[in-house]
């Protein structure tokens, strides 16, 4: 059987809504094909907004020759997902929304566009002095791990962590939104394209060699202007009736 040629992503993504969607109030084409960044196993990311959704959902299909993932939302639903994701300093919603290509509207994107990127422009909350020190404990604790660690396979993991652990506290004490996955590098570039590259070749180097130093250095220099490592004294929870 003849395989069909598939549809350039915004062709699919309008063909789609107007098949399994036409009485939605809105949709929007996001992520990597909308960026530019599209690889042979991206998919569709189409957010849709309709009023009679009771709820919010989320649907991964195959459809047009294309993996499809919907994010389904009513006129209301979609604005808890900007509070959480505002709350994890991750804006997955609002960045999809705010970068989407509209597929159709009937009258309310610009509201909600406008909305998302309000949210983005404000940056996640700016963490307290409290929330910092206990960032600090926790990166010191598990660079100390990496720093004693004779083990390969443990190292390899502990870098991990250390690497989630410094992306995030880089990003959170400059104001600037975090990412999970390809997105720690995507939002260290957006950031500081010169700091970024430092990052990841310090990691690099230690995946490649099992070189610690750069990633020791790393830790150090992020965490020097805050006050550097930190352990003696530290306490979590403690009050005036524990002492």
């Amino acid at each position: 059987m003849k395989e069909h040629k598939k549809l350039p992503p915004i062709k699919a993504a309008q063909k789609f809504i107007n098949s399994q969607f036409p009485h939605c109030d809105a949709a929007l084409l996001a992520g990597s094909v909308v960026r530019g960044e599209a690889t042979e196993t991206s998919d569709l990311d189409i957010v849709i907004f309709d009023k009679n959704f009771s709820s919010s959902y989320r649907e991964s299909l195959i459809d047009l020759g294309w993996k499809i993932e919907i994010f389904a939302h009513n006129l209301i639903s979609y604005k808890a997902f900007f509070k959480s994701d505002y709350e994890r300093a991750r804006p997955s919603m609002p960045r999809m929304v705010s970068e989407g290509i509209v597929l159709k509207d009937n009258g309310i994107i610009e509201v909600i566009k406008n909305e998302a990127e309000d949210l983005l422009a404000k940056g996640p909350e700016q963490w307290s002095i409290e929330t910092i020190m206990a960032k600090r404990y926790f990166i010191t604790d598990a660079l100390d791990d990496f720093i004693g660690c004779d083990s390969r396979a443990e190292g390899i993991f502990i870098a991990n962590t250390l690497a989630e652990l410094l992306s995030e506290f880089v990003l959170r004490t400059n104001h600037r939104w975090v990412g999970a996955s390809k997105w720690i590098v995507r939002s260290l570039r957006k950031y500081d394209v010169e700091f970024a590259e430092h990052f990841v070749r310090a990691f690099d180097d230690f995946y490649k060699n099992g070189n610690k130093k750069q990633i020791i250095q790393l830790a150090d220099f992020v965490l020097l202007p805050y006050g550097g490592r930190l352990f003696d004294g530290f306490s979590l929870g403690k009050n005036d009736s524990c002492s």
